[in-house]
């Protein structure tokens, strides 16, 4: 998707969509950025896939969701749930 600008702290926000939520407050997001190629100046879709903490189990699959930098919460999550923007349909 895109990325948000740092706030004061330094932590880096993304918004992405949620892939997969089959885990315990852990759903993995997916996320997208548009980057311009450096020799053939051609957009290039590049996708990332991140575990994300999420203590309440809200977000659910095809939801936009806003994530934000935080400490090591287990050996791959890194990312903690700010908000759902949007609902999947």
């Amino acid at each position: 998707m895109e990325k948000i600008t740092k706030p004061k702290t330094g932590r880096k926000r993304w918004l992405g969509i949620v892939v997969n939520d089959k885990t315990d407050k852990t759903i993995k997001v997916q996320i997208e950025q548009i980057v311009m190629h450096p020799i053939y100046k051609k957009q290039i879709r590049r996708k990332k896939n991140i575990l994300v903490h999420d203590e309440k189990n809200e977000a659910k699959i095809g939801d936009k969701v806003e994530v934000i930098e935080s400490r090591p919460i287990s050996k791959l999550k890194r990312w903690r749930l700010v908000k759902i923007i949007e609902r999947a349909k």
